[in-house]
């Protein structure tokens, strides 16, 4: 049975006296009416989770934007209404800076944010990462000059910024904690353990994207609770919640954008208000058994022989001026694999994910990128200049979209 899984905002639309839920792009529909400091988390102690929720609370916020809402089924010609999609978050720095997912506030410039102590303000988007699913919000003043001293000197002593920790020191057992807001419930605190690490994650908003290094957990990450942060048993931020496959499915597990992505895209969305992610311009797939047979020379190599096998390329792309082959069709409608990449700036190539993953952590625009690959019997050496993605424009798809399947062992996202 194939499962789908939900990026974790709620959407919940009540159209005359019906109350339908939608679950799809983890943001929670009601009625319109109605600096961060990484640190080496080994060395931090073990707090219980009463404490950690204590000390996070106060820094996890309820994020409020307006998105249009569906037509009444029921009654077609009946007005359009608005809705209001709720999300989570959390404070990044003392300027009031807001961390949470592009998915939550979707194409809203101004939204609102909601302290657990009930203190709403209203925050604007400084920054967003439609590719990683990251935006970044900023407190903005208010009107009247008392409220402006009331806002400046609630961010200056009382925004409380997480600690930002290093995802990388994760291993699949450890003990993991989830603060947010699911389906508008304020302050919930969810636990469990990291399932998986380096899982790929469909973007949300960007056809043939994907997310890297992705944390799989099982603690519950209900719609609305998108933008809220994973937590170590420290209290450090080493993920941020994002999407998840519900239990009705018989999925139950949920997925987190790493802090490590956080950390480094997170200066340039404040700065420039955008990240300008590196280009290879290919689409491909893990090598699998059936794709060796049809390989000549390959079994005889190795019948167990490992590699990212390349399908197409992007015309005048870094990948096709590097000189690599994608798969071609005959005259027979037979499909003829293109290259084999086995290695990556001298590291083994196993999986699709390598590829991705070394990409997104080491690699920037402008960077060289040496490849090794298979092709008719003959080991290549091939060097590709990474450029800037193209315009998201060529790849968006609309917040309506229908649910995404969950990531593959070989899925074939361009890069």
């Amino acid at each position: 049975m194939k499962k789908s899984f939900v990026f974790t905002t709620a959407k919940l639309f009540i159209l005359v006296s019906t109350t339908v839920v939608a679950l799809s792009f983890s943001t929670f529909m009601i009625p319109f009416a109605a600096t961060a400091q990484q640190q080496q988390q080994q060395t931090s102690p073990s707090l219980s989770l009463r404490d950690i929720f204590k000390q996070v609370q106060n820094s996890t916020v309820q994020i409020t934007s307006k998105v249009p809402a569906l037509n009444n089924p029921a009654n077609p010609q009946s007005p359009q209404q608005n809705a209001t999609a709720l999300g989570s978050g959390f404070v990044y720095d003392k300027q009031g800076h807001i961390i949470t997912n592009n998915h939550v506030v979707g194409d809203a410039k101004i939204v609102d944010v909601t302290f657990v102590d009930g203190n709403r303000y209203t925050a604007k988007v400084v920054g967003s990462d439609i590719y990683s699913d990251i935006a970044v919000l900023q407190i903005i003043q208010n009107t009247t000059t008392q409220q402006q001293q009331l806002q400046k000197q609630y961010q200056t002593s009382t925004l409380k910024p997480l600690h930002i920790g290093n995802s990388s020191m994760l291993e699949v057992g450890d003990q993991v904690i989830a603060v947010g807001n699911p389906f508008g419930l304020s302050g919930t605190l969810t636990t469990g353990i990291v399932s998986a690490i380096g899982r790929i994650l469909p973007a949300a908003a960007v056809s043939g994207f994907s997310i890297p290094n992705v944390i799989q957990t099982d603690a519950p990450i209900g719609p609305g609770s998108s933008g809220g942060p994973l937590l170590n048993i420290q209290g450090q931020v080493v993920g941020m919640s994002t999407a998840g496959i519900p239990s009705i499915v018989g999925g139950g597990i949920g997925f987190a954008i790493p802090s490590n992505t956080i950390t480094k895209l997170v200066p340039s969305l404040i700065k420039n208000g955008t990240y300008i992610h590196p280009y290879l311009g290919l689409k491909g797939g893990t090598l699998t058994s059936d794709i060796i047979q049809n390989v000549t020379g390959l079994i005889a190599i190795s019948p167990n022989f490992k590699g990212i096998y390349v399908d197409t390329i992007t015309k005048n792309g870094p990948a096709d001026k590097a000189g690599i082959h994608g798969s071609t069709t005959d005259q027979y409608s037979k499909k003829h694999v293109g290259d084999i990449i086995v290695a990556i700036d001298g590291h083994p190539a196993v999986r699709i994910d390598d590829l991705i993953s070394y990409i997104d952590q080491h690699k920037s625009v402008g960077d060289n990128l040496s490849l090794k690959v298979y092709r008719e019997g003959q080991m290549l050496d091939l060097k590709a200049k990474l450029t800037a993605r193209p315009s998201p424009s060529l790849f968006q798809i609309t917040r309506a979209a229908p649910p995404i399947s969950p990531p593959s062992q070989s899925p074939p996202p361009l890069h």
